[in-house]
């Protein structure tokens, strides 16, 4: 015969939950019918977060927002930062165009024989 609490005790569960994402990884948005953000857009995994149900959940945020988002393990997926040919690298190198505009005005300058050394 089983008692009150044997019959209402939770299995005991060791460890914390596995995750597919980790901090810093860079992530993509599934995309879906009604989904509101721009599926191409890339996040960072800025925290991980409780369960909510049986889903891990994580923040994520994107250079292109002032905000982070909340969102479960379900919704996201990898992005193999050499598949964007290698664009990820050169926003963390250069910013967002910066560099380039930089680059190409120092040439220009230095064909027209402007250059700050010279006068």
């Amino acid at each position: 015969m089983t008692t009150l609490m044997q019959r209402n005790a939770q299995p005991i569960q060791h460890g914390a939950p596995t995750r597919l994402f980790y901090i810093e990884q860079a992530v993509r948005l599934k995309g879906g019918p009604g989904s509101g953000p721009r599926t191409g857009e890339i996040y960072r995994v800025t925290r991980t977060l409780p369960l909510r149900g049986n889903s891990p959940q994580y923040r994520i945020r994107s250079d292109a927002e002032p905000h982070e988002r909340v969102v479960t393990e379900d919704r996201l997926e990898p992005v193999d930062e050499m598949s964007d040919g290698g664009m990820r690298l050169i926003e963390r190198t250069f910013g967002h165009g910066q560099g380039t505009e930089a680059l190409e005005q120092r040439d220009q300058e230095a064909e027209t024989g402007q250059e700050s050394g010279q006068v």
